[in-house]
């Protein structure tokens, strides 16, 4: 067996291994997201429920403010570390991974940007003119944990190469979402804070230019980045994503460099706790006749359900006819269209994009229609997948 050859056998079975422990935080986010719907619906303890997120938590020590609530404790916080593994992930698979070759990365980087353009378009051209409008950032979303699992449930049928294919679509989606987070999603600047920021995050870039390899040096700095991001003004999570982009990864020796090691540490815990975490916190909202079926809910709705797979399929489709990007050829266009399918499931980042967006009863309705939407898409990918495996449809055509 050539170098080479051992090099791709690694690379698979890093991917096979991502996909496992991603399928697998997918059914503990279901789990999380049930059991938050049910205690927030039972009157006797919702309050106990609400009231507990709604807490305060942390100390004040000279001038030093680090007390938030518990659910700002998840989402600014636990989520920062999450989008920390998210950079990691991003920034490997630019260096060495399937987005490391423009040829490899090209067909699935432009289905990202069809899943992303074509939902927007959607829900803004349903909340034009209206103060709705804003909230466009929240159909664009992948649930990489969630449309992974039923993968893996759809079972040995479904290739490998549709499995990296949603895995590389579901990085650049990230990706895309972290940039309008960044552009869109954040508060009025302290530009004090934003300049404190900026040297620290130059200083982590120094340490990687030097060929510092102390995780911990690098982690500390990212807690003076994050504190510093957090009060400029910009969303607390960007922080995470931009010391991800500091750490070193030496491709010569990955399997011992500092990136490689904390993106070990991370993905577990981001599949495990912090995304099961995060679906306890937000997913629990009233379901009851409040519910308004309005603008914000038809264009999350449409976005999702329909935007997503015809955005991802029409993007491929004509970007190969073309000739500016190639299928796999173990890949047919009924994968495409069902990948695209699930892709609709947008949960986690949609509903993240939304407490940033909307608030009170309008957050709660966008909520709904995230979960109502991200099952739907569910289901038709599942059918969808299901009728043509087992009518035994001719995927390579």
């Amino acid at each position: 067996m050539n170098k080479a050859t051992r090099m791709n056998n690694r690379a698979l079975n890093a991917i096979k291994e991502f996909i496992n422990m991603e399928s697998f935080g997918g059914v503990l986010l279901l789990f999380t997201t049930i059991l938050a719907l049910i205690i927030a619906n039972i009157e006797s303890i919702a309050p106990i429920y609400h009231s507990f997120w709604e807490s305060g938590f942390g100390f004040v020590f000279e001038g030093f403010n680090a007390t938030l609530t518990m659910q700002e404790w998840v989402n600014d916080v636990l989520m920062a570390i999450f989008f920390l593994s998210i950079g990691l992930e991003i920034k490997k698979e630019m260096l060495i991974g399937n987005l490391a070759s423009v040829k490899k990365a090209a067909f699935p980087i432009i289905a990202a940007f069809g899943g992303m353009i074509l939902p927007i378009c959607i829900y803004f051209g349903v909340n034009f003119g209206s103060e709705y409008a804003h909230g466009f950032g929240i159909p664009m979303a992948t649930d990489i944990a969630f449309a992974l699992g039923i993968i893996l449930l759809l079972g040995k049928r479904v290739p490998i190469e549709l499995k990296i294919f949603l895995v590389t679509l579901a990085v650049v989606d990230d990706l895309g979402a972290i940039v309008i987070i960044a552009l869109f999603y954040s508060g009025g600047i302290e530009v004090a804070y934003l300049l404190s920021a900026i040297f620290v995050f130059l200083i982590l870039v120094l340490l990687n230019k030097f060929g510092v390899k102390s995780a911990t040096l690098y982690i500390i700095g990212g807690i003076f980045l994050w504190y510093f991001v957090h009060h400029s003004g910009i969303h607390a999570t960007i922080a995470g994503v931009l010391l991800a982009f500091t750490i070193p990864l030496k491709t010569e020796t990955a399997s011992r460099s500092p990136l490689i090691k904390l993106e070990h540490m991370l993905n577990p815990l981001s599949a495990y706790f912090i995304m099961p975490v995060f679906a306890f916190a937000n997913a629990g909202v009233t379901i009851g006749g409040s519910f308004v079926i309005n603008s914000v809910s038809i264009g999350v709705f449409l976005g999702l359900v329909i935007g997503k797979p015809l955005g991802i399929f029409l993007f491929t489709f004509f970007s190969e006819k073309f000739g500016i990007a190639k299928k796999h050829e173990n890949l047919s266009w009924l994968h495409i269209l069902g990948a695209g399918f699930l892709g609709g499931i947008g949960f986690t980042m949609s509903i993240f994009i939304a407490t940033l967006t909307f608030g009170g009863s309008l957050l709660a309705e966008a909520k709904i229609t995230i979960m109502t939407s991200s099952l739907a898409a569910t289901i038709i990918g599942i059918l969808f997948f299901k009728i043509v495996l087992f009518r035994k449809v001719n995927f390579k055509n």
